[in-house]
């Protein structure tokens, strides 16, 4: 019964027809039914055989993913669905970029921060940083969450791009 339970976070690849509806078609099977997407980036990754890649991140049961993973399947311009999750080692990453207004010496603090996790510079101005940060999604909130009390008026991010390490592909 415990097992029914649980909730587990989930990333999943897609590998559709470039089309015109595809994603409003995936994006309805979650909403639907009521499932949550958690985050979704979509970009055609073979132009010759027009094909895009979705790579989704969703919460549930592992009836609930079994499900999500079985409708994706059945969708008709769906040419493959991966749980990357359940498959095995891959990488995830997502790019952030954050704007922070300030002065002095939350100015240098931001800066210094910045160093720390890795972050470039992408635009400054005389009183504000645009920063450029990439990584895993816990890296990501905790850059945020330090650079909130140096100014950060606003934030971008790209959700989950994920694959699968080793010899297979999707």
């Amino acid at each position: 019964m415990t097992t029914e339970k649980r909730i587990e976070r989930h990333t999943i690849a897609v590998l559709v027809d470039n089309e015109p509806g595809v994603l409003a078609r995936v994006i309805g099977l979650f909403s639907g039914r009521g499932y949550n997407i958690e985050s979704l980036t979509v970009a055609e990754t073979d132009t010759e055989q027009h094909l895009s890649r979705i790579t989704a991140v969703t919460s549930g049961t592992p009836m609930v993913i079994e499900q999500i993973k079985a409708q994706l399947g059945r969708l008709v311009p769906v040419h493959k669905v991966s749980d990357l999750t359940a498959e095995g080692p891959h990488v995830e990453r997502e790019l952030l970029l954050v704007k922070v207004v300030s002065r002095g010496e939350k100015r240098v603090e931001a800066l210094r921060i910045a160093d720390i996790f890795r972050a470039r510079v992408v635009d400054a101005t005389i009183e504000s940083f645009v920063f450029e940060v990439t990584g895993a999604a816990d890296k990501l909130s905790a850059f945020i969450a330090l650079m909130k009390p140096l100014g950060m008026v606003d934030v971008s991010r790209t959700g989950v791009v994920a694959i699968s390490r080793g010899a297979q592909a999707l």
